[in-house]
This record gives C-alpha cells, structure tokens and sequence, in this order.
C-alpha cells in the first residue's frame, strides 16, 4: 500500500526535486568545427574563388560516410527529408502505387511519398515497440505495394532480416529511415546497409551533423547511387557516358537538393566524433538499463537481441498494473523531480490536415482521387500495437556528454517516483 507521506515528497506534491539543477547541454559543436569553416573561408578568401557545393569538402565527406558505413556510395543532399524524396525518385518508384511507411516517424519521413504521387500506407508497429514489425508489413502488401521505407525509432534497429525476407520474396525495394539510428548495429551491420537505400538526416540534434540541416543517401549498389546523384542535383547527367565532359542537358526532372562544401566541412568533423558519441550514449543507456532492474515497474528499451542501438533518446516501458496511476501522471511526476521526460511520442502523420483532407496537391485530393491509382482511397490503417505500446512508453532526452551525475540522479527519480506511486 502507498503512503501519504511517500507521496507528499513528490516534487509535484510541493516536496524537494532530486534534480535542481537544469540538464547539461549537449555542446554538439566546439572549436574542431569553428577551425574547419575558418579555413575553409580562409581558402576562399586567398583564392578569391567561392566555396559552393560537390566541391572537394562535400566529395571528402561522403568518401568518408561511405567508409564509416563500411563501403558503398553516399549522396549528401540538404535534408532528412530530402534523403527520402531522392531515394524513392532513385528507386524509380511508380505513381500511383504504394508505399509502406513507420506508423510513428516525423512527418518528413512521409511527405515525400505523396509528393510523388504514391499512397502511404502504414504498417502497425510490432507489439511493444514502435518499430513496424515484418507481420505488420506483411499484412498491408497488395499488389500495389513498390516500396517499404523502415524507420528505426529512438535509435532502436527494427526487425530487418524478417522485413527483408517479406520485401525479397516480392521484389519489393527497401528505404532503411535512419534519421535517428546513426551507427545502430542490427545482427554486426550497420543499419542502412540492410535495405536497398538507407536515408539520414544530420540536422543540428542527430548524432552527427552538417550544421544546422542536412542529410545522406548511402547505397551499396552503384546504378542506385548514380540516380540518387541525378536526382538530387536537378537530374544532370551523372554516372553517364563521359558525364563529366557531357554537354547533355539534364536528363530526369527533378528539385535541386544539394548540400554544400560548408555544412560538409562541419560534417567530417562531426564524423570523426561520432563512434565516441555512439560509444558514450551506449555506456549511460545501458547502465541506466541495468540500474532499472531493481525497480519493480519501470524499464529502459534496449532493442532486439542482436542489436546495438544508438540511443537518439531513452525509452522507458511502464508496467502500469503495477502502480496506482496512468504513464501520464507518473511522467509529470518524473520531469517536477528534474528530468527531461515527456509522455508522448506519437508523431502520427495520419492526424495531420495534410493527410486527412487529402491537401497536398490543391484540392484535388491527388494521388488518392487519381483514376490511376487502383486501391481504396478511403481506406484507414489501424494501429493497435503501436497505441498499446504508447500508453505503456515514455521518453527521455539523453546526449552523450551526461555523466554520472545525471544516471544517479536520474535512477533516484525513478526509485523515488515508483515508490510513491506503486500499488
């Protein structure tokens, strides 16, 4: 039974937060970053040329992305956003078809699908996660279906090998979404080597970054990257016969999607950093893990076995027979005593006005009112395993420069919490 006096200690009850103090900062950028960009105006300044883009900065760093993946081909492109788009054109995806996507994923991981004229539609997560699952995959294949794009959330690898049998057997092209899964290992392979095309973002915040925004295209097969290449740069004719002496107009129709020698001086940088970051956000997130296992109805997800996960931010699973409130009062709870957690991660695309009045083209409801795309438009997509997984899960912001400190006082708020709260 719970005691008042367990509860009137609660910060949100007027007691003493266990953390006063505020979070630290993640400090993403420093002095190693400042003296490339120096130098790179330094180089234009004597030279009197301007710096600009695919030049020899934004050549280094996808070399160099392309050989932290462990071989193969990078495109740097201006976005996370802008990675999908140019890997569904370079998958030379049809319209009017569709394309499977994450039940939860940020809004820019699907907006390119309509923007192509396909029809979204989602997969259900696997149970207790808020990954899709290969049985939920499966259950939304029609004859339709060109491509399945696979977002590993939180830095948490989804099911790949079991997804890649399903895709295969049909001929189905995989986009591996990592914009939040840098490094994440699934089974020894990096995630985004898995599927056909892996698509990151490097905005400000993700484990590495170009600056303020960014992204790749990484692929291991060639006549994939040189498409990417055409269609993020206005369709010119790369990877063609004699393409760099070639007069030929632009040969596919397509955005100007570059990044810049600029922001791919920042992410060489940032690069070289990132098995140290990857290393450190493991180290607080399994020890936080391993810490949890006193309590009795809290736990941090780690990922399926075989997997290493590179941690964007913390999953905590609540087991709520065990405690007297909701997740959403026990978070309240969490975050008066000093932690960044928030109740919800339920970025459901499908709640947005874009999707539900069917707005992306004016209002002429394309692609669904297409007489070319041969599905239901007014089919809905259920969700049951993710919203059972959300009303058990809630997240926590994490960075690689929290230290001991910050796992002490976050595992007291957790024990503190609990205590108060359990049944």
């Amino acid at each position: 039974m719970r005691s008042d006096e367990h509860l009137h200690r609660l910060a949100i009850n007027g007691g003493t937060p266990t953390r006063a103090k505020p979070w630290p900062k993640r400090r993403l950028f420093g002095e190693a970053e400042k003296a490339a960009v120096v130098a790179l105006f330094d180089r234009a300044i004597e030279t009197g040329e301007e710096f600009g883009y695919d030049g020899e900065e934004e050549q280094a760093y996808c070399r160099e992305f392309a050989a932290f993946m462990g071989g193969g081909y990078a495109d740097a492109v201006s976005s996370g956003t802008a990675a999908i788009y140019v890997a569904l054109r370079a998958l030379e995806v049809e319209p009017f078809t569709e394309v499977i996507v994450p039940p939860v994923t940020d809004p820019g991981g699907v907006m390119p699908v309509p923007l192509i004229n396909c029809i979204p539609v989602v997969a259900d997560s696997a149970p207790n996660s808020f990954n899709m699952g290969p049985e939920q995959v499966e259950a939304r294949l029609t004859e339709r279906t060109s491509a399945i794009i696979v977002a590993h959330i939180a830095g948490l690898p989804a099911d790949m090998d079991s997804i890649m049998q399903i895709a295969r057997a049909r001929g189905i092209p995989v986009i591996e979404d990592c914009a939040q899964a840098h490094g994440a290992k699934y089974r020894d392979r990096y995630v985004g080597t898995i599927g056909d095309v892996g698509a990151f973002s490097t905005m400000s915040g993700k484990h590495h970054a170009t600056g303020a925004q960014g992204g790749v295209v990484f692929t291991r097969d060639k006549d994939i990257y040189w498409r990417a290449r055409r269609y993020s740069d206005r369709g010119k004719p790369f990877g063609l016969a004699d393409w760099r002496t070639s007069t030929a107009s632009n040969v596919v129709c397509s955005l100007n999607l570059n990044l810049n020698d600029l922001a791919a001086c920042i992410g060489r940088v940032q690069l070289r950093k990132l098995p140290d970051v990857l290393a450190r956000r493991r180290r607080f997130a399994l020890a936080l893990a391993d810490a949890c296992r006193s309590l009795r109805s809290v736990s941090v997800e780690t990922g399926l076995p075989q997997t290493e996960g590179a941690f964007w931010f913390l999953l905590f699973r609540l087991d709520l027979e065990k405690l007297a409130v909701d997740k959403e009062t026990f978070v309240a709870a969490l975050k008066a005593e000093g932690l960044p957690v928030a109740a919800d991660y339920l970025h459901l695309f499908t709640l947005a006005p874009w999707y539900r009045n069917r707005a992306v083209f004016g209002k002429s409801g394309f692609p669904w009112t297409c007489p070319l795309y041969r599905g239901n438009p007014d089919r809905e997509y259920p969700v049951p395993n993710l919203m059972a997984a959300h009303r058990r899960m809630f997240r926590m912001e994490i960075h690689e420069n929290l230290t001991d400190e910050e796992l002490r006082d976050t595992v007291a708020a957790l024990r503190k919490v609990e205590k108060a709260y359990l049944v």
